[in-house]
């Protein structure tokens, strides 16, 4: 079983590339990333070089902050900025060998709305097919999110069979899915066949993953059994910082 620690919430007293070095050592076998946008790609590049980790994906922009934005490619009119954020998510994916990309919908209730993030993630498939790139679309929960376009699994499957690109899948969040009361394994059966990358932290706190209501020792093994043979990617805001949280890790490793 491997586990792909992600930096967003993970070592973030680290330099970005510092924290890609604290993962290597303890014992995460990849790393994935929020917005490193900040960040010369060359010392992201240099340091999952040196420690062998590879960088399973990234984020498009959030777009405006202030603003209150958390994603563009769902939002009408906002099509420009939408395809310039995932060309920026592209150019450094590329630069730092990362193998999907996330875009995310954004905040909207417009009716042209899902038409618009159709558009948008073809758009993003066409263009990363070339480099081997998976398009990653997540449903968020609406506690964490409110009022984001994307709320569930099955919205995301109607969406990719619509878009028709066979390099659009769901970055599937057992936090979410537990957030809004469903079961993780009967969600991940059903959408098995479009699932891309899987997540997840302690419901409903999402701290560490070894409490809460969910119990990902069993989980876990199960969704393995049930055909999931990729990383694990452990997305969860440390509750007294990363280092002091870390037990779970071990009891997870094979004996």
């Amino acid at each position: 079983m491997d586990f792909s620690a992600n930096l967003g919430f993970l070592f973030t007293e680290h330099s970005l590339p510092g924290a890609v070095r604290e993962a290597k050592a303890a014992g995460f076998k990849a790393v994935e990333l929020h917005w490193p946008y900040e960040v010369d790609p060359a010392a992201v590049k240099a340091a999952l070089d040196e420690s062998g980790l590879p960088v399973l994906g990234l984020n498009t922009s959030r777009g405006d902050l202030a603003a209150g934005e958390f994603g563009l490619s769902a939002l009408p009119g906002r099509e420009a900025d939408a395809r310039a954020a995932i060309d920026d998510a592209l150019a450094y994916a590329v630069k730092i060998g990362a193998g999907a990309i996330h875009v995310m919908a954004g905040k909207t209730a417009d009716p042209q709305a899902r038409d618009t993030f159709i558009e948008n993630l073809r758009y993003a498939a066409d263009n990363a097919a070339p480099h081997g790139i998976t398009i990653l679309i997540e449903p968020l929960n609406p506690f964490d999110a409110p009022d984001y376009f994307l709320l569930d699994n099955d919205l995301a499957s109607a969406i990719i069979a619509e878009a028709g690109r066979e390099n659009i899948k769901i970055m599937f969040d057992c936090y979410h899915v537990g957030r809004i009361g469903r079961d993780p394994m009967a969600e991940f059966v059903r959408h098995r066949q479009n699932v891309g990358h899987v997540q997840f932290a302690a419901v409903p706190d999402r701290g560490e993953p070894d409490s809460g209501e969910i119990d990902f020792g069993s989980l876990l093994p199960e969704l393995q059994k049930a055909g999931w043979n990729g990383y694990f990617g452990a997305e969860y805001k440390p509750r007294n910082g990363t280092a002091a949280g870390l037990g779970w890790l071990s009891n997870f490793k094979p004996a």
